[in-house]
Formats: C-alpha cells, structure tokens, sequence
C-alpha cells in the first residue's frame, strides 16, 4: 500500500475527526488543520496516531500559503490529497431574511477557504500519481429553498469551483499540450460529497428525540474520502457523489 500526505481542513469538526482518523487507520499520513490550536491538537488526538495538527486561517491567502512553507519544512514531500471540511450553516425566513452577515459568513467558510486551499496546493495534487481534492455540498445546491438562500449559493459557488479544478486536471494532464482534447491516465481528481447534512454520535446524544432522516453519518463520509484513493482518477474528477440516505 502507498502511503500517502493527506490534508484535511477543517480538522476540528465531528467531521474532520472521523476522516482524519480514518485515513490514518489506512496508513496514510494525515496533517488535519484548524483555526485554533487548542481544538486541532485536541481532535487530532482523538482522530488517533499518525494525525498530526496544523493551525491556519484558511480564509486568509497568505496564511495558506505559510501553512504550504510550513509542510515543506517536515520534509515530507508534497501534498497528495486535500480533504475540505470548511463550511458552515446559515439560514433564515425566506428571501427577505437573508443577512449580509450570514453571506459573508457563509463566503469565506464555503467559498473562500476552497480557493485558497485548492490555489496553494493544486500544483502538488496535479503532480501526485494520487492526487485527490475533495470538498462536501449540500443537495439545497442542486434544490434551493427560499429560507436557504444564502447557504444554497454559496455551496453552489464552491461546486463550481471544484468542478473547475477538475477541468484543471483533465487539460494539466493531456497528452497532448497542443491538443487538451486528448487525455492521457488521469491520476488526479476533483470530485463533491453531496449530503443533507451529517450528524455523528454526539449529536444524536443531545437529540435523543430526533431521526435524523437523510443524515449522512460522519463515519460514511470518512469511509467514502478512504475509497477515493482506491479508484481511478479519471472515474472519479468531476463527480458529484451522492452520500444522502
């Protein structure tokens, strides 16, 4: 088995632990990175051995690039998998409702921290022989609600994006430079998670009452980013993956 660098942003949510955790139980090398340094070192270390946690604002481009300086200093190689768990929640009555607060929230959670991350590291994931990039949306993106305008919009942009990284990968590594319409093995990927949302153990503890219906689990997410790195590229770039029950 190869052993791959995998970072996974936004390490600190329920989320991030599980992923995290379970890339590391693949072997891989996992670097989980969050905005304060209390909560990244407290869930690598529940996401298990081998995780090692970062601190970054992702929402500042400059920051993401000292984090990039600063994993070229463990002398570890490049970046073979980036993992996206930055977003966030939002809602509100209906059209009128929506804040510019909540949008500004919402753009730099959803949108913002995916094009920074995807700008500093897209070299390393075009040029891994597994390069994967990852990121969740929402089924709102595809099915807007009045009430969730916002949210709707701001998932939709940040699909758009990663469907234009994949893009990226598939012209990067045509055959061809003269002929982008002429692909070569593809071995990097861009692909969606789309869910309704997700919930894990804690909060089904603090909702006893609730269902959840549609709910993703954190730990089908993890399994799904872990199954990424088993299939072909050129299957996978561009995908929009349905986890919602």
């Amino acid at each position: 088995m190869t052993t791959l660098t995998i970072l996974v942003t936004g390490g600190s949510s329920a989320s991030g632990i599980a992923v995290a955790g379970a890339l590391a139980a693949a072997g891989h090398r996992v670097l989980t990175v969050g905005s304060d340094d209390v909560r990244i070192k407290a869930a690598a270390a529940a996401a298990g051995q081998g995780v090692t946690p970062l601190v970054c604002d992702l929402g500042s481009l400059e920051s993401v690039r000292e984090l990039g300086s600063a994993i070229e200093k463990l002398g570890i190689g490049g970046v073979d998998g980036v993992i996206h768990l930055v977003g966030g929640w939002r809602g509100a009555k209906g059209i009128k409702d929506q804040s510019d607060e909540d949008w500004e929230s919402l753009e730099r959670g959803a949108i913002t921290t995916l094009r920074n991350v995807s700008r500093v590291f897209y070299s390393q994931l075009e040029a891994s022989p597994h390069g994967r990039l990852a990121m969740v949306s929402s089924t709102t993106a595809s099915a807007p609600t009045a009430a969730a305008a916002s949210y709707a919009a701001a998932k939709a942009a940040a699909e758009a994006w990663t469907l234009a990284v994949a893009d990226g990968f598939r012209r990067d590594q045509s055959a061809n430079s003269g002929n982008p319409g002429t692909p070569t093995e593809q071995h990097s990927a861009a692909v969606i998670f789309v869910v309704k949302a997700l919930v894990d153990d804690a909060m089904r503890r603090q909702h006893p009452e609730r269902r959840f219906p549609g709910y993703t689990d954190v730990a089908d997410l993890a399994t799904a980013v872990v199954g990424l790195f088993d299939q072909p590229a050129a299957t996978l770039n561009g995908q929009r993956i349905l986890l919602a029950k």
